[in-house]
């Protein structure tokens, strides 16, 4: 079969197969699992395929575990459903398993690499294979392998075409609009209108895409869509937004590269999802539209016909597409209306809707139906009598010669009968009695004989109903066993015949059944069969196997009972392998392996092990012993250090060698690390002292566990280990030091191999904590007003540092903070302010003060919190000319603390009363509103809108303006222009910031003016002109001054001034620049810089030869 072409297409958890993958393929090979793997196959749409593999059963106790995958991960046992089906059998001639996986209907989406893994306790196979679609004449809509592979059953309805909203208003002409939105249930014409004619512009062509979106994508409510670009340079950076916010990956948010290729999911698509996406890659970018629509309500399972009889509980039930929908129920036609008083209730469990009538009459026959929007049901219910039920009938009895015969049935009503024997009356008699009692009917006779034997029958009155039995009388079956031994036990070598013969009596000649596990062994050519003689029956195993071992039950039956035997057969052969060793330890060229002896001796006693060991990139497994290994530890020497060995066992009793176990894993001779490097004081108080360190300079094979920190008092010799389990950081506290001690201290590195030689700090520690002034660290981020909406939380994290640890004291408007509305939680390191819904009180001037000893710093935070604002305070119509009506108000009372940013207009036809929006973002108080329909009366509303959004309410004008149709001379006001020059102004100054030497750096603000004024960038008072070292931006009012790999030479004071027409204005900033790759790794872990700089001159003058 040729090798298809893979689709670059994927769903959700599908990637193209990784170097992982292809070694664990590569490695599946060497397995002896597979007899037949799944081979790579090519189908076509609308058609069905089935892949096939096959497992080799003669060395397997049980069933393999097999399990097929889409992609890398996707389980498809969860997807078996309509379109695919698993299977599996089973052929006892061969003891081969197959297994079976059909793709029923193939659409375009299942074409992709698939997997097939298969599992015997610790054996491993997995197996690789592709399947293409193609296309065939008539097309499918392409539909998602996960949605198709789920499992419902639902009945089928006639698929309806798709219809795409889009295509249809971009082909309509704009009179038809109004009536494909209520056709269709478009809500916001207005918009998508707004959108249409965005997207009829002419796209230039790129130079960054070589392929762009596509106009506009449709998705319905909870589905999934996917959004593809194609770069012309696949080494740009592409980033994604919406609605100019940037989008980050998550489990909503799927992104995927495949070549040039950059694809981005979006799952679970909701109304929130509806808008505008675009994709940036270098200077470029490309735009759609996304439309979620939503579905309509299914009836997703349908009302079934039901029969009930009268005074029963009737429950009609169906399951729509939605949660909690809107569903309505009818009888006859006539709608059902349930309440207190009805008979007919309604309940509703999720998507579950379900019809309940109590005590059924049989005015409830009828035809019932429940209806949704997108969709209905209906039912038959029919009520009648309840019949007579026989609920304990008669049964046939097989009675041993002697003993008691009882007949007994139980009928649903209270009513006597008559018994026949072989069609003639019974009479009761000294053996033989009729007894009735209620419901229940029985017939007893004492005593039985061969005459008793025959079909008796019991008529209920006034029923045409006959419940019949069969009586015999017979004598039970035998089996001897005198030939075997005492516990039943019969032994055999693997390998050869048993021919096991027991004699067997009784009348009629019993039906013999051997079986083992409950699993019967049957009569004819197999390896284990039966064989039956009139006196006798005979077990026959041909060539033995130790797998058929066990507990063999000969059972006996006929008319006149059942005899039972158990005969356990024992056969002898080589053990089972022993399970995966273990290495315990590791030297430089040696390791110290063990092992569990086999679950399985063969049923001999084990004699000795032999050791093989291999490297793992080799083959070629070398025996180490050649004496057999009377234990289950052992010591191989003579290794590479550095190179990863294997080791496997072999069990060995009197009848043979045992297969080999499976290799231990992997392991290498290691050596200990070099001393870790760099040991320095972090921080010293009363009790404790903290130490930090730099990871050995050479770890080697072995790795580095972590590390093990010891301190030794002054004039003593005893080191004290400080930390119980092993550090995994480089850095930790030794606590419990008495006051004014001093202390040594060194620390090592510990890996598999052992603990390294120590690294010693230079001089002894005094433990005393040094006073260490307070001091503030403002995140820049609440340098300026800090603001929030009502409702929203506020919580902010304040650093600090100082020693010991200080006093906070937090002040708002200079009162203290109500504690019930603001949470304050404070730790060594910084203090929290906390407000779980934020409130307009709750703005204003916080005022935080850090206190050590005599020391005290301050700092202040300005919170603001909004709100939208109130409406305009009044709405007035100025004049109405022509087709024209000029508005004016006063801006609104409230602004929800925030500038008020616009007004929003909008109209409404006196007969109809229905609100239009005509202008929105307006920034005016005044306003004229243009094309009024002629003969027309209307009214006008006026909303305020801040950063927050629109007011709550609308004033509206208390007066309506008619059009009048009759023309009339309008006179034009005289307006003054407007001035809209303004001065420059830096509404974001700069602020003192600390760059790293090798790194870029960059400075911004932003400006305003009219006209727009002129931007130059100072250092030091000197203007920087044509040098290439910076870089100067200035977009939409942001200025931006880039230093490319700055030096200390660098830094200084900076300067941006702004000049226009109506003046000049400067804003500077101090840059300091940090040189040496220590400086920057620390400052990159959030280290204070005044903290850096001592620790530096302190590693200078400890180890001036280091630096």
């Amino acid at each position: 079969m040729p090798e298809p072409t893979k689709k670059e297409e994927w769903s959700l958890g599908e990637s193209p197969a990784t170097e992982e993958q292809d070694k664990q393929n590569a490695n599946s090979q060497l397995s002896t699992l597979f007899v037949e793997k799944p081979q790579t196959g090519t189908v076509k749409v609308g058609e069905n395929i089935t892949f096939i593999a096959k497992v080799k059963a003669e060395d397997l106790l049980r069933k393999p575990t097999i399990k097929w995958f889409k992609g890398k991960w996707m389980d498809l046992a969860s997807k078996a459903g309509k379109h695919l089906q698993l299977k599996e059998t089973f052929e006892r001639q061969t003891r081969v398993y197959t297994f079976e996986m059909q793709i029923i209907k193939a659409k375009e989406n299942y074409a992709g690499n698939y997997r097939c893994e298969v599992t015997y306790k610790d054996k491993f196979d997995s197996c690789s294979f592709d399947l293409e679609v193609r296309e065939s004449t008539g097309t499918t809509p392409s539909i998602d392998i996960r949605s198709a592979f789920k499992r419902r059953e639902v009945k089928q309805q006639e698929e309806e075409p798709e219809i795409d909203v889009w295509e249809l208003l971009k082909n309509a002409n704009p009179n038809e609009y109004e009536k494909i939105a209520f056709q269709y249930g478009i809500t916001d014409l207005r918009g998508m209108l707004k959108r249409l004619k965005r997207m009829r512009r002419v796209e230039k062509k790129s130079a960054a895409f070589a392929k762009i979106l596509d106009p506009a994508y449709q998705v319905d409510k909870g589905g999934r869509v996917r959004f593809v670009v194609e770069l012309a340079d696949p080494k740009l950076e592409v980033k994604w937004y919406k609605n100019g916010q940037e989008i980050r990956p998550s489990t909503k948010y799927i992104f995927e590269h495949k070549g040039c290729e950059r694809i981005m999911f979006i799952n679970n698509c909701g109304l929130t999802d509806d808008s505008e996406y675009y994709v940036t890659a270098g200077d470029e970018k490309c735009s759609t539209e996304l439309f979620v629509r939503e579905p309509p309500i299914m009836v997703t399972k349908q009302l079934e016909d039901t029969n009930a009889y009268c005074g029963e509980r009737v429950e009609l039930e169906c399951e729509v597409s939605e949660d909690d929908a809107n569903v309505k129920w009818f009888k006859n036609g006539e709608e059902i209306i349930p309440g207190p008083k009805s008979r007919y209730k309604v309940k509703v469990e999720g998507k579950k809707h379900i019809l309940i009538i109590e005590g059924a009459t049989k005015a409830d026959s009828a035809e019932y139906s429940v209806m949704t929007t997108g969709g209905q049901s209906s039912a038959k219910l029919s009520v009648g009598l309840k019949p007579l039920k026989i609920l304990t009938p008669l049964t046939d009895q097989t009675v041993k010669l002697g003993k008691e015969i009882c007949l007994k049935c139980e009928i649903s009503e209270n009513v006597t009968g008559k018994w026949t024997k072989n069609g003639l009356p019974v009479q009761e008699g000294d053996r033989l009695k009729v007894v009735h009692k209620g419901r229940i009917h029985k017939l007893v006779i004492d005593n039985a004989l061969i005459e008793d034997e025959g079909d008796y029958v019991f008529t209920p009155d006034a029923y045409s109903v006959t419940l019949p039995a069969k009586v015999h009388v017979i004598d039970p079956p035998k089996i001897n066993l005198d030939g075997l031994g005492a516990d039943n036990t019969v032994t055999v070598i693997a390998g050869n015949k048993l021919r096991l013969e027991i004699p067997i009596s009784g009348e009629p000649p019993p039906k013999v059944i051997w079986s083992r596990a409950d699993k019967a062994i049957m009569e004819g050519s197999g390896r284990i069969r039966a064989e039956s003689y009139p006196d006798s029956s005979t077990l026959v195993i041909d060539v033995a196997e130790r797998e058929d071992s066990g507990v063999y039950n000969i059972n006996l039956k006929n008319e006149a009972g059942e005899a039972h035997a158990s005969i356990k057969i024992k056969v002898v052969d080589i053990p089972d392998p022993p399970v995966a060793p273990n290495v315990t330890d590791v030297g430089d060229d040696w390791c110290i392996m063990n092992w569990e002896p086999p679950v399985y001796d063969g049923g001999s006693p084990i004699l000795g092990y032999f050791i093989e060991r291999k490297k793992k990139q080799s083959s070629r497994w070398m025996r180490l012993n050649f004496e057999l290994c009377k234990e289950t530890t052992f010591e191989p020497k003579k290794m590479i250090e550095g190179v990863a060995y294997e080791v496997r066992i072999f069990a060995v009793n009197a009848i043979g060698i045992s297969k080999p176990s499976m290799p231990s894993k992997p392991f290498v001779p290691l050596a200990v690390t070099s001393p870790p490097t760099m040991l320095a004081v972090d921080s010293v108080t009363d009790t404790t002292v903290t130490m930090k360190w730099r990871p050995p300079d050479q770890i080697g094979a072995a790795g580095l566990d972590g590390y093990v920190l010891e301190y030794c008092l002054e004039g003593t010799e005893d080191w004290v280990v400080a930390n119980t389990d092993l550090i995994d950081k480089t850095k930790f506290t030794i606590t419990g030091l008495p006051t004014d001690a001093k202390i040594f201290v060194r620390v090592k590195a510990v890996n598999a191999a052992g603990a390294s030689e120590p690294k010693y700090y230079s001089q002894p520690i005094l433990v005393k904590e040094i006073i260490e002034p307070p001091k503030i660290r403002i995140p820049r981020h609440l340098k300026q007003t800090y603001i929030r909406r009502v409702g929203e939380a506020v919580n902010l994290v304040i650093p600090f540092q100082g020693k010991p640890r200080p006093e906070l004291t937090w002040m708002k408007d200079g009162a203290e903070i109500d504690k019930n509305q603001i949470n304050i939680r404070n730790s060594e390191t910084d203090t929290i302010i906390f407000i779980r819904k934020a409130e307009r009180s709750h703005s204003g001037k916080y005022d935080l003060q850090v206190k050590v000893e005599k020391f005290v710093e301050s700092a202040s935070i300005d919170i603001q919190i909004v709100d939208r604002p109130g409406p305009p305070q009044l709405v007035k119509i100025e004049d109405v000319w022509g087709e024209n009506v000029a508005l004016t108000w006063t801006p609104p009372k409230d602004d929800g603390n925030a500038a008020i940013t616009g007004y929003t207009i909008q109209k409404a036809d006196k007969k109809s009363m229905e609100w239009f929006t005509v202008i929105e973002h307006y920034h005016r108080t005044h306003a004229t509103i243009t094309e009024l329909v002629i003969g027309n009366e209307y009214y006008f509303r006026v909303f305020a809108e801040n950063m927050c959004g629109l007011s709550e309410n609308a004033t509206m004008t208390k007066e309506s303006a008619v059009i009048a149709k009759d023309g009339k001379v309008y006179k034009n006001p005289v307006y003054e222009d407007f001035d809209f020059t303004e001065a420059p102004m830096f509404t974001q100054p700069l602020v003192n910031t600390y760059a790293v030497a090798g790194y870029n750096a960059t400075l911004n603000c932003s400006v305003r003016g009219n006209p727009k004024p002129k931007i130059t960038w100072m250092k030091n008072k000197v203007a920087i002109v044509d040098d290439p070292r910076y870089r100067m931006f200035s977009n939409q009012g942001v200025c931006t001054l880039e230093i490319r790999k700055p030096s200390p030479y660098d830094g200084g004071t900076y300067c941006c001034k702004a000049v226009n027409d109506l003046g000049t204005v400067e804003v500077e900033c101090k840059l300091e620049v940090k040189g040496g790759l220590s400086f920057c790794r620390l400052l990159l872990q959030g280290v204070p810089p005044n903290i850096i700089e001592s620790y530096m001159r302190d590693l200078h003058s400890s180890n001036p030869e280091e630096y």
